[in-house]
């Protein structure tokens, strides 16, 4: 017969275990940054129709050896799709550089990576800042957010794909 505390144990090493064989578990290095990282931030939250915004988004390279290429896609997420009286268009981009900005290469929504000025040493950042223009027309009280996914390939011949990342969100207002 088992004892009390053998029961109340039962139940939990055993979903700690299908978890871990599914792959669920929490790992200790879930705090570990990946190899290379994306984030977003944007300049505002809200903008009203004809407004701006800068959305900015930093690459970091967290091996110990160059990033070379980037692939990058940027597209808007559902609700933003689900929302057509919503329109806006991106109408610029920039590298930040130690000499300043710099265009980049296309401001596309597709192949971004190519913005970031590879390669890109170990330990490094590269940050491209699109401006989001708001229509006049736009319609109002919606949110415009995008969402990405990215593919790195570094110079020890090893590549990582990563996303979807989400940029923050742009409520557009009308006064």
């Amino acid at each position: 017969m088992r004892s009390p505390s053998m029961r109340r144990l039962g139940l939990p090493t055993v979903l700690a275990l299908a978890l871990a064989l599914f792959g669920l578990a929490p790992s200790a290095s879930a705090a570990e940054p990946g190899p290379a990282e994306l984030t977003f931030s944007s300049d505002a939250a809200t903008t009203t129709p004809g407004g701006t915004v800068n959305l900015s988004m930093t690459l970091t390279n967290n091996k110990t050896y160059d990033l070379w290429f980037v692939y990058q896609t940027l597209s808007p997420t559902w609700l933003t799709t689900q929302r057509p009286d919503l329109k806006y268009a991106v109408t610029g981009c920039s590298l930040a550089t130690a000499n300043g900005s710099t265009p980049c290469s296309g401001t596309g929504p597709n192949d971004l990576g190519t913005n970031y000025g590879t390669p890109i040493p170990p330990g490094q950042s590269r940050t491209v800042t699109l401006t989001m223009q708001v229509a006049p027309d736009s319609g109002c009280n919606g949110n415009i957010g995008f969402y990405s996914y990215f593919y790195a390939e570094f110079s020890d011949k090893t590549n990582v794909s990563g996303g979807p990342v989400y940029t923050p969100e742009t409520r557009v207002l009308c006064s």
